[in-house]
């Protein structure tokens, strides 16, 4: 399945809160399979287990599904529901709950999940009886050893609710107290943004401990495999007002993997106020996230506001032991996105904290074209500078936050609050020459408490182009300042680099602004 299909198919069933809907039935409750008998299971059996994978030919699940949930349609494959009341731990003191998706249309390579009570794993089976269908093509007769799609998480604060899901190839999400699905994490990313076919990896078993009736953490492990790699993961889910999830993944290559995504994040940006290329919506703005937040490993904070680009844009922002990165939703006003539907001021933002060191490498930022928001087309990792070699393990551990704002945010700089981008030129001066005007907003830190007199001067640096009409002045609407310029462009079409940050008797005041403006062809410039 390409990227669009599958991002397309979980936004159906996750985004916006529309998972299949449960009815208030009794069945037998989740099963193990027939015959099958418990067996010993750690951390370090798994990683034994991938190991041994990694050793062995790739062999593709793909095409073993029944053929009446392979030409499941849309509605009916929407008309499989899991029962509520048959929740896995439902009759149990756990706070935790765990509901299953069904096989069918996009997602047609089963996933075997285990339960773990007391150190010992037994694989669940499959009865029909756990789902209510309601639609036109019948089902038939399924074996109990075919297991499920994946599956979402629900908690004693709102059992109606799911907090968790992990769904397709390597992909899960999380909410934090919104309670509104937005970005979506993976396991890794392989060949991502390449000028040759990308490589999704995919979770073919999960193992799930029971928790104990006092914990509010549930832990979750998980194999990955792949052409290029096999992998062991473990998961520890801590639910707050941030989802806080601590992630182990040990990684074991059957080939080398010289583009590995660490820690990948998926979003969508459509529209907004810096980027209003499809702007053909009556919604003002249309996107999951709206700018990339890194803290390097010097501690420098950087932001890089999103857009939807012509064509697909590759960037990589070298770093050396990175604090941390994510997709954030910093911009949270309704009326800025007046969508009562899905509610994209309540999409939660996603922070990677690295755990340990992580070496030489990079962030790497992908931003593919999209003509809607049905298609993820942001995406954001950690590359290793060193390729992944086949007959080794590689280890990282890290900590993903998913909430309203990240945990980390800068003390004692400003932070950019918005970019807004039109054409140059000086108000009732007929223009003679094309230039672009940035307007960035910051507020927070120091701002606040400057005089109206104190000399805070835009720190601007683009690699080509000249800058003119500079100027940051205080925005009491924000409590802030604004950063304003022109950039004159050249000729050119090449992409064009810019830096701004402001400063203040020779010290930061704010996060370090980036930003990639490519101009457009000379006879398409109009000056009005």
């Amino acid at each position: 399945m390409d990227r669009r299909s599958l991002v397309k198919a979980m936004a159906g069933l996750m985004g916006a809160g529309l998972l299949p809907l449960t009815s208030l039935v009794h069945g037998a409750g989740v099963q193990p399979i027939s015959g099958s008998k418990p067996r010993s299971f750690s951390y370090g059996w798994l990683k034994g287990l991938a190991r041994e994978r990694a050793s062995q030919a790739y062999v593709s699940h793909e095409g073993e599904l029944p053929e009446t949930l392979k030409t499941l349609s849309w509605d009916d494959y929407q008309a499989i529901g899991f029962r509520a009341d048959q929740a896995l731990w439902r009759d149990t003191d756990s706070a935790f709950q765990i509901q299953l998706f069904h096989l069918g249309l996009y997602f047609q390579q089963p996933v075997k999940i285990h339960e773990v009570v007391d150190g010992e794993a037994t694989e669940l089976a499959y009865q029909q009886g756990l789902f209510r269908y309601e639609g036109e093509q019948p089902l038939g007769d399924l074996p109990e050893d075919m297991g499920y799609a994946g599956f979402r998480v629900h908690y004693h604060n709102n059992f109606a609710l799911d907090l968790a899901a992990f769904l397709g190839a390597s992909y899960f999400r999380a909410v934090g107290s919104e309670m509104q699905y937005g970005v979506s994490s993976r396991g890794l990313a392989i060949d991502t943004g390449m000028n040759k076919e990308e490589e999704f990896p995919r979770f073919t078993e999960f193992w799930l401990e029971q928790p104990e009736p006092e914990s509010g953490r549930l832990n979750v492990w998980a194999l990955l495999d792949s052409p290029s790699t096999t992998g062991a993961y473990a998961f520890v889910l801590d639910p707050g007002r941030n989802m806080v999830m601590d992630v182990d993944v040990a990684l074991y290559p059957r080939t080398e993997i010289t583009r590995a995504g660490i820690a990948p994040l998926t979003s969508m940006y459509q529209v907004g106020e810096n980027s209003r290329r499809m702007d053909y919506d009556w919604r003002p703005e249309i996107h999951d996230s709206d700018g990339l937040a890194m803290r390097t490993g010097n501690g420098e904070w950087l932001w890089r506001p999103l857009v939807n680009p012509v064509t697909l844009r590759f960037n990589s922002y070298r770093d050396h032991n990175p604090s941390g990165f994510g997709l954030l939703q910093r911009d949270r006003d309704f009326d800025h996105y007046q969508d009562d539907g899905v509610f994209y001021d309540r999409r939660p933002s996603v922070w990677v904290e690295p755990i340990g060191e992580w070496g030489a490498g990079s962030v790497d930022l992908v931003e593919i074209p999209t003509v809607d928001e049905t298609f993820d087309n942001i995406v954001a990792f950690w590359h290793p500078d060193s390729p992944l070699l086949p007959g080794r393990e590689y280890l990282f551990s890290y900590r993903l936050h998913w909430g309203e704002a990240a945990p980390v945010q800068p003390y004692e700089l400003a932070t950019v609050q918005a970019t807004r981008t039109g054409l140059g030129g000086v108000v009732g001066q007929k223009r003679t020459y094309f230039s672009w005007r940035f307007a960035v907003d910051f507020a927070g830190g120091a701002l606040e408490m400057l005089g109206q007199d104190a000399e805070v001067e835009p720190v601007i640096s683009v690699s080509r182009g000249d800058v003119e009409i500079t100027s940051a002045r205080p925005l009491s609407a924000i409590g802030g300042y604004r950063a304003m310029f022109d950039l004159v462009p050249g000729d050119s079409v090449e992409p064009i680099n810019i830096r701004v940050y402001l400063r203040l008797h020779g010290e930061p005041l704010t996060e370090t602004w980036l930003y990639q403006y490519t101009p457009p062809p000379v006879d398409e410039r109009e000056l009005y």
